[in-house]
């Protein structure tokens, strides 16, 4: 069987090739596209007679050179997409009273640039804080937390957590281009500008720092103190009236 089919294809490319130059097939391919290989190779010879084809000076590396010049080559070309950066995403605004569990407005003192917690007296509502709540779509949309930023209505003051000393602390801080606050990497320093709202019950929720998990914004059990951060084991009110 091998036998004949090397004379049939003898017989078929004999008198195609050059003269003093034949085609010997050893083996079956293994796939179609060494067949197609060998077809565009064979095609490719055929086309390449020259006067060194032709010559006595042709010799079996010349053959060989011809039949690596034909081989087809395939490339695979893999495309490189860069991630885009997860980050929290602003999605809206509201305007909201804030009061703690026992009805005590937020106020600034000007003079330390702090928020207390005080019992305000008929007259002096006008003392009370109201924030701008800004929400924002959790990178992770299993979260239960609701992402938020606070800032002071009319100010450009927002609530932040960062670390003074070897714990947690509240500050007020100045964000003088709010639109940075649009889109909010999560391995960004304006993190510290996020807390995560969890309701609790009807208006009722607490802040958790979103920089500083278990760390909460609370209020003191005396009047006229500052809002500070602490754990959830601290003997502090951890929960807030939020209206919008």
């Amino acid at each position: 069987m091998e036998s004949e089919m090397k004379c049939n294809m003898s017989k078929m490319w004999s008198s195609e090739m050059p003269r003093g130059l034949d085609l010997e097939i050893s083996h079956h391919p293994l796939t179609m596209r060494h067949v197609v290989n060998l077809i565009i190779a064979t095609e490719r010879l055929k086309a390449s007679i020259s006067e060194s084809v032709l010559s006595t000076e042709f010799r079996d590396e010349n053959l060989l050179n011809i039949m690596l010049d034909s081989i087809v080559e395939e490339h695979f070309v893999c495309e490189c997409h860069t991630a885009p950066p997860v980050q929290f995403s602003r999605t809206d605004e509201h305007q909201c009273s804030v009061t703690d569990v026992l009805k005590r407005s937020l106020v600034v003192v000007n003079n330390s640039m702090e928020l207390h917690a005080v019992m305000l007296q008929g007259g002096s509502e006008n003392r009370k804080v109201h924030l701008n709540m800004s929400t924002y779509v959790h990178p992770s949309p299993s979260t239960e937390a609701l992402p938020v930023a606070l800032g002071i209505k009319d100010t450009n003051f927002y609530l932040s957590c960062h670390k003074e000393g070897d714990k947690p602390t509240l500050h007020l801080e100045v964000v003088e281009d709010k639109s940075s606050l649009l889109g909010i990497s999560v391995e960004s320093e304006m993190v510290r500008f996020l807390f995560y709202k969890r309701d609790s019950g009807l208006n009722l929720s607490t802040l958790m720092s979103a920089r500083f998990p278990e760390w909460y914004i609370s209020t003191a059990a005396l009047d006229n103190k500052p809002v500070e951060m602490c754990l959830e084991s601290a003997d502090r009110h951890r929960t807030f009236n939020i209206q919008c």
